[in-house]
């Protein structure tokens, strides 16, 4: 099967010709249709995230058909079935995270395009427990992004509890899908982009935000909550000096530069810091479901396979004009 390949971490992916994987006991055999392009690969290529699976196949935004069921397979799949792969691939369920229901904080947990191959291939094979159904609404192209960038964002999201007037500090594709999920829940939205970056800033207020501005910026108003989606360290120090009393502050990304220090007063107060680590089955099936609902809509690129390079390059220099979505197998992906 044709498949782009990672073979060293700050090289490029090699189109290769490699042998396809059978499902083995309890895994699904996949007929990859799509697989979204997201930030997480580029720390993967780029070396920022440490002891990936070498060679690899990357992708973790996976759209495709079951083809095969492995011995003890899940039973709520059949042959033909489309199915979603996200990051999570695996966890060990016995460890006292898994289950407090916690897993996504598995000390054992495998990544689908990080430590386990994912979906730049024409075929892959998953754990049938961590696939999902997929919202009849959506087409192959359009739900890939809602596998990462939606789960995450969601996660994230989640996190904010109640809060109404809530900050945005990075709106790209994350960002992009969980606005329209608060702005349903009628939640106050303010966003923060580069500083200058006036188009995005007019887009959001188009969108629905009350307000924009540079992240340099102080809000009309004291934030109840803040999701920082931009891998910026600086970012958390500033979103908390804009945070009200009893704020939280979640950090949506899995890298992040160093975060300089700042003074004890824009923490105290009871005001939180919080990371998002992976995710969990549940946060994927209450998102699956809310999401035809608002209905959320994702903005996508589409380009074949053999492109990945061209797409991830693309994504490290700002260029794209929404999520990349490589298109493996093009029956049933949509236009």
């Amino acid at each position: 099967m044709r498949a782009m390949v990672l073979e060293k971490p700050k090289r490029s992916l090699q189109l290769r010709d490699v042998p396809k994987p059978k499902a083995g006991r309890g895994q699904l055999l996949v007929r990859v249709s799509t697989c979204a392009v997201c930030r997480t690969d580029l720390h993967v290529v780029d070396g920022e995230l440490p002891n990936p699976k070498l060679p690899l196949i990357l992708g973790h935004q996976i759209v495709g058909r079951v083809e095969e069921i492995g011995e003890e397979g899940n039973s709520k799949f059949e042959i033909e079935d489309r199915v979603g792969i996200p990051w999570l691939g695996w966890t060990d369920g016995e460890c006292a995270y898994c289950r407090s229901g916690r897993e996504n904080l598995c000390d054992r947990a495998r990544f689908t395009g990080y430590t386990i191959d994912g979906g730049y291939a024409e075929f892959t094979v998953a754990d049938s427990r961590f696939c999902f159904h997929l919202p009849d609404r959506y087409n192959d192209v359009e739900v890939a992004p809602l596998l990462c960038a939606g789960l995450i964002g969601y996660r994230s999201y989640r996190k904010t509890g109640d809060a109404h007037r809530i900050g945005i500090y990075g709106f790209g594709n994350a960002a992009h899908l969980i606005s329209q999920i608060a702005l349903y829940e009628r939640r106050e939205l303010l966003v923060f982009t580069r500083p200058g970056d006036e188009a995005t800033q007019e887009s959001s207020k188009k969108m629905g935000a009350k307000w924009a501005g540079g992240s340099d910026e102080m809000p009309p108003q004291k934030l109840d909550a803040a999701i920082i989606f931009a891998s910026v360290g600086p970012l958390v120090p500033a979103a908390l000096h804009a945070l009200a009393k009893g704020g939280i502050v979640v950090c949506g990304g899995i890298h992040m530069s160093d975060i300089p220090s700042f003074p004890y007063v824009d923490l105290w107060e009871e005001r939180v810091i919080t990371s998002v680590a992976n995710l969990t089955r549940r946060d994927a099936e209450e998102f699956l479901e809310i999401a035809p609902n608002v209905p959320v809509r994702t903005k996508t690129e589409i380009l074949p396979l053999e492109e990945a390079n061209t797409a991830l390059d693309r994504f490290r220099a700002g260029e794209l004009n929404g999520t990349a979505v490589l298109v493996v197998n093009a029956k049933g992906s949509g236009d």
